[in-house]
């Protein structure tokens, strides 16, 4: 298993100056003819704006509802362009309802959108003057990474060391499925990584690897001497207000979560291997409720909760400069190719951040899947325009089994990621993905 690496609207208020500036006698002014017309223009600019966002709205909850019907459990859908109140769309499947009805609000086990919180603390460390990226990871982890004298720090952030992914470590696997509810450190983590050998020279490719961000979290441990979970609620959550998020280091949930699903040995999709088949949980007509299952085998690589509004807000933060000064952010956004067949044009890795181009605009995103959850975040490179497609089962997509469900799945990200350029989406357009 792996996490995959993919990747009511209202107008802008229009104030009227009548109102604003508080004219003693309305009733009785008469407007000249041009502010007479200035005025109707502006309304009417507002009723098309609201007409649209009405249709954009609709549009956004049909896809939500079909993706349901293919066969998810439900499905949270957020998107804000950046011109008014955000589009947030709940939907779930009758028999998930019966267990929990889903909120747009839910907390929720974001994956490997962990990443770019974890890079975002490494790069403050660098503002800092604490850490450099061009650092050994030998100089912070002595004797715990392989070729760890010639892996960089900016090389853990943009998978470029070569090493091995812990996650497809048969050691592993009782954690992934909730059998074996242990709470894993980091530096276990990354040992269980680097038992294998590397899988290439450092630099020489990139390669989507967990182990790295468990060297990560073990490297911002030992700077620190605080963990990433202490890390990311005194650096990130409370200075931004992300009251629903947080790094879990066991099953447990702070606030109103979703009920995440997978389905039981008996209701796997084909082509699951045969070691997947039973995930341990809470049983219920051919499913298993998941969310009390441990992420603490993601670590720093993918234990975060949160929502899609905190991730939203974070997204904004990030992109702004409000995180990070200039140097740092400009950093992060310095991507290596991951499509060998399209390394100009095609999407890119940075430090804990994708972008890839779309029909609709340049996205930066992250995609996250864990036992139970699958999610996708995108933003604009202002941080201006946000959005969030969060799904509670992650096996489904994992192995891809499903053709309906894909396709369901790849219009919706699609439209969402149109909806948040403010784009209707062209014909023929193929999925939004980051990577």
């Amino acid at each position: 298993m792996r996490w995959s690496r993919r990747l009511r609207l209202v107008p802008a208020v229009v104030t009227v100056s009548g109102l604003v500036l508080g004219v003693a006698t309305p009733a009785l002014a008469t407007p000249a003819p041009a502010a007479s017309a200035a005025r109707a223009a502006k309304a009417g600019a507002a009723g098309a704006a609201r007409d649209g966002a009405e249709a954009q709205r609709a549009r956004l909850t049909g896809l939500a509802r079909e993706l349901v019907a293919a066969g998810a459990p439900g499905v949270i859908v957020r998107v804000d362009d950046g011109r008014g109140r955000p589009i947030e769309i709940a939907d779930q499947a009758p028999w998930a309802a019966r267990d929990h009805r889903l909120d747009a609000g839910d907390e929720f086990r974001m994956g490997s959108n962990t990443k770019t919180m974890m890079a975002v603390l490494v790069l403050q460390l660098v503002a800092e003057g604490r850490v450099g990226l061009d650092d050994p990871v030998e100089r912070w982890l002595p004797g715990l990474v392989p070729n760890g004298g010639a892996i960089t720090v900016r090389m853990l952030l943009n998978h470029t060391s070569g090493l091995f992914d812990y996650t497809e470590d048969a050691a592993l696997r009782p954690a992934i499925l909730g059998t074996d509810p242990r709470r894993w450190s980091a530096a276990e983590l990354l040992a269980v990584g680097a038992r294998h050998e590397p899988l290439f020279a450092p630099g020489a490719k990139w390669s989507y690897s967990n182990t790295n961000y468990a060297a990560v979290g073990a490297l911002l441990e030992q700077v620190t001497g605080a963990s990433p979970a202490d890390l990311v609620r005194d650096r990130i959550a409370r200075p931004l207000g992300l009251w629903h998020t947080y790094l879990a280091t066991d099953g447990g949930w702070r606030g109103r979560y979703a009920r995440g699903y997978e389905p039981d040995a008996a209701h796997m999709p084909p082509g699951v291997p045969a070691e997947f088949r039973t995930v341990a949980g809470v049983p219920r007509d051919g499913q298993v409720d998941v969310s009390g299952n441990s992420p603490s085998w993601g670590g720093a690589a993918g234990a975060v909760v949160s929502t899609a509004r905190d991730w939203s807000r974070f997204y904004t933060a990030l992109m702004s400069g409000r995180l990070l000064p200039a140097a740092q952010l400009a950093q992060l956004r310095t991507t290596v190719a991951t499509d060998p067949a399209n390394p100009v044009d095609g999407p890119g890795y940075g430090l804990g951040i994708e972008t890839a181009p779309t029909p609709c605009g340049t996205i930066w995103a992250h995609e996250g899947g864990i036992t139970g959850y699958s999610s996708v975040n995108y933003t604009d490179g202002t941080g201006g325009r946000t959005a969030t497609v969060l799904v509670p089962t992650e096996f489904r997509y994992e192995f891809e089994a499903d053709p309906k469900l894909a396709e369901a799945d790849r219009a919706l990200q699609t439209a969402v990621v149109c909806a948040m350029f403010g784009e209707p989406v062209p014909a023929g357009a193929g999925t939004a993905q980051s990577g």
